[in-house]
């Protein structure tokens, strides 16, 4: 395991939020659009780059300097975040290597499945190093972003974790752990999805039709999350306020665990790691 790196605060704050996207694609874009709106970068201090940059005319005109060539792109950025497809990667740090410079700059993957370590050995140099692992809700800015670092520079972490935050929420979590974390917060949509539509299926069969029965499910899921994040509390305390004494809530949940609702959920977790795991 690669020892944690004890650096000075080396990034000058006056160009902190000079960032490069390396791959401008849906992820990249959604990272460049939340930053912006948010006020937390101004579109000039951001570049992104893409082979086809006419597909970005619209970062553009918000004034994001958009190239084609990350080379250039990453020269005056102080994180370069990479988002790119997993099998790009090795080539792009390959590319960019020799050009990045330690102690002036940091990266910022958000690749599944590249490591730190990985990522250390392409970037051929003693870069500070960050993983984020978000899910597709970084769109909307409403992800949980999952990261983690070798670094033990504090004001580097604070950064990272408020830029993240920007997009949703953010927590730091052990790199071990973001195998896990892509199956509970990126396939997580997945599976809440398959919930609400499967409460629409419900809702239709018991009189609603399709529009309205999405919109109570989906509004429904959405409060019951923010009722969690809000108080803090236990989803069972949260369940216990509307099961009465033979009531229809109580009812509804006992079939389901009888049908096996939450053991088929907790196995479908399980299932998607293992398959991570298997596929390493």
């Amino acid at each position: 395991m690669r020892e944690k790196q004890r650096q000075p605060n080396f990034i000058n704050l006056d160009n902190m939020k000079k960032i490069c996207i390396i791959g401008g694609g849906n992820l990249g874009q959604a990272i460049a659009e939340g930053l912006i709106s948010s006020g937390f970068i101004k579109a000039k201090d951001i570049t992104i780059t893409r082979r086809n940059i006419e597909q970005l005319e619209p970062l553009k005109t918000k004034g994001v300097n958009v190239l084609a060539d990350n080379v250039k792109a990453v020269k005056g950025a102080a994180w370069v975040i990479l988002a790119v497809k997993p099998f790009q990667v090795a080539a792009i740090l390959k590319e960019i290597g020799p050009v990045l410079q330690a102690g002036k700059q940091a990266l910022i993957s958000v690749i599944t499945g590249v490591s730190l370590e990985d990522l250390a050995t392409m970037a051929g140099n003693e870069l500070t190093i960050f993983r984020a692992m978000p899910n597709t809700a970084i769109a909307i800015k409403e992800s949980i972003t999952c990261l983690s670092t070798h670094s033990d520079n504090q004001a580097h972490k604070d950064f990272v974790q408020q830029l993240f935050d920007q997009l949703g929420r953010s927590i730091f979590i052990e790199e071990q752990l973001m195998d896990a974390a892509t199956v509970l917060g990126a396939c997580g949509t997945a599976y809440a999805m398959r919930y609400i539509r499967a409460n629409i299926q419900g809702g239709i069969e018991i009189g609603f039709d399709a529009q309205t029965a999405a919109l109570i499910a989906a509004q429904t899921v959405k409060g019951a999350a923010e009722l969690l994040l809000t108080r803090h509390t236990h989803p069972e305390q949260e369940i216990d306020k509307v099961t009465t004494p033979k009531g229809c809530t109580i009812a509804g949940l006992n079939e389901m665990e009888h049908q096996g609702f939450s053991s088929s959920l907790i196995k479908g977790i399980a299932t998607s790691y293992n398959k991570i795991k298997k596929d390493m």
